[in-house]
């Protein structure tokens, strides 16, 4: 049997792009990152963790002693780099939008937003035992409700956009594999 038969229909057409998931700190991304790798045999990535392994502390440390901006920065640099591959799926921290250049890398491939339910987000940040330094204030969701009012626009220029409702990440991996085939599908028309 031929290798290219083996593969995701999905994945063939993809040629190799990679997939950027994109949203809120606690939308999934890393978890819906794997099975989705997973079933298109591409590489999952967490561009979080690339940059926590370079610099050998948390990013919550990263922003206590470098400060936001320094740490904006560290994240560019290293989504530049992993650009520079293919076939991955990128699970990208919530603010990587923030910045104007890093969408030139990130319409490379295709850009998925992953939006959850705000309700179930700060029900999910609240118990999660990550410290997410935008968070780290006197009233968090008031915070939570600025960062997303400020990056919603942002996240709405994804290619594909998933509103999740408390879906698994298996689920979630469906439907993204589900609405590409529809995006391919489209473009080649």
């Amino acid at each position: 049997m031929n290798f290219f038969s083996d593969l995701h229909p999905v994945r063939q057409k993809l040629g190799g792009r990679n997939l950027f998931l994109i949203g809120m700190m606690g939308s999934g991304k890393t978890t819906t990152a794997k099975p989705l790798a997973k079933t298109l045999g591409y590489r999952s990535v967490d561009l979080d963790s690339v940059i926590e392994e370079l610099l050998g502390k948390s990013i919550h440390q990263i922003f206590k002693d470098e400060g936001e901006d320094a740490f904006r920065s560290i994240e560019s640099q290293v989504l530049q780099e992993i650009g520079k591959q293919h076939s991955l799926v990128v699970s990208t921290g919530g603010g990587v939008v923030t910045r104007s250049e890093n969408w030139g890398i990130l319409h490379q491939g295709i850009v998925i937003w992953l939006n959850l339910d705000r309700d179930i987000l700060f029900e999910r940040l609240t118990l999660d035992k990550v410290k997410r330094p935008l968070l780290d204030v006197n009233d968090p969701l008031s915070a939570l409700n600025t960062l997303f009012a400020d990056r919603e626009p942002l996240y709405a220029e994804a290619d594909l956009k998933l509103l999740i409702q408390g879906q698994s990440p298996e689920e979630i991996s469906n439907e993204i594999i589900k609405e590409l085939l529809v995006l391919i599908k489209s473009s080649e028309d």
